[in-house]
């Protein structure tokens, strides 16, 4: 775990371990893997927990469900067949930016996969994730989609189409 000042200072290079276990259940169809938490995410301890982060807007608006509390949002997980994770264990960084992402250790995908045989699909929640994938797992066989990052960071589209773009391959 990271202390408290490690929010405030972004100028100085940490190492961090990935802080949450795969949101992930027996019947899950579609595994998303993001990056790595952001500083927020650690701090609130939960997935995508940046105020501005559009993840849980999106899967709100696509399913047409209020998702308010961590119990909702595991709750809509499950009830779609959804997983969700990281695929970096680790890394050193200076903030929450994707391109400050240093040293990573990745998390082990294919052994991940073997124990939820039901997972058909992987849909990366941005480039960074994607590249790291195809770096060191692009030999398993398993559909994979880079879907638009929710991060506030990626602001080329707009909300409405990222929203098509994850119900196109979400629904």
């Amino acid at each position: 775990m990271i202390g408290l000042r490690a929010y405030h200072d972004t100028f100085v290079m940490r190492r961090f371990t990935h802080p949450f276990k795969p949101l992930i259940f027996p019947d899950s169809k579609i595994l998303i893997l993001g990056t790595f938490p952001s500083l927020d995410s650690f701090k609130y301890n939960f997935y995508y927990a940046h105020k501005r982060n559009q993840f849980w807007k999106i899967l709100e608006i696509l399913y047409h469900d209020s998702i308010q509390t961590q119990r909702d949002k595991i709750a809509l997980l499950q009830k779609r067949k959804l997983a969700l994770w990281d695929i970096v264990a680790s890394c050193e960084r200076v903030n929450s930016s994707d391109a400050n992402l240093k040293k990573t250790i990745l998390h082990d995908i294919p052994t991940l996969l073997k124990k939820y045989p039901s997972i058909q699909k992987i849909c990366f929640t941005g480039q960074k994730a994607s590249a790291l994938y195809q770096k060191e797992f692009k030999a398993l066989e398993i559909e994979c989609v880079t879907l638009p990052s929710p991060s506030p960071a990626y602001a080329k589209i707009s909300l409405a189409q990222k929203c098509a773009f994850y119900q196109v391959h979400l629904a």
